[in-house]
């Protein structure tokens, strides 16, 4: 694959991830979650704080491949900051989109909900 064509899987992945949260979530604005620029650093949804509360504190990574490399996309996500690291992933085209995330971090929001 072209590195133009990942980069635009990579944006377009980004773009739906970010519009499910908005429809999830009807009290945020638009750009309350940006997507990041293909290449920049740092996480790949740039959330407001508003966001960032209204979504427990995760931080997301998103991959959209035909493997599966969980190992490195945690890594990828830990290294963007503080907050909780989130990989959501769909592995082929037209399968569901899927999160992960590590016990103790799951662990971690389920307490925070409650």
């Amino acid at each position: 694959m072209k590195p133009s064509s990942a980069k635009a899987k990579g944006r377009q992945a980004q773009q739906d991830i970010r519009d499910l949260f908005l429809e999830a979530f009807p009290e945020l604005e638009p750009d309350d979650i940006r997507s990041n620029p293909m290449g920049a650093p740092g996480e790949d949804l740039l959330l407001s704080p508003a966001a960032r509360k209204a979504l427990g504190g995760i931080q997301i990574e998103c991959k959209n491949c035909k493997t599966v490399s969980l190992p490195a996309w945690f890594k990828q996500a830990e290294e963007h900051g503080p907050h909780i690291p989130t990989v959501i992933f769909r592995v082929g085209r037209g399968q569901q989109w899927a999160v992960s995330l590590t016990i103790e971090s799951f662990l971690r929001l389920l307490k925070r909900k409650l």
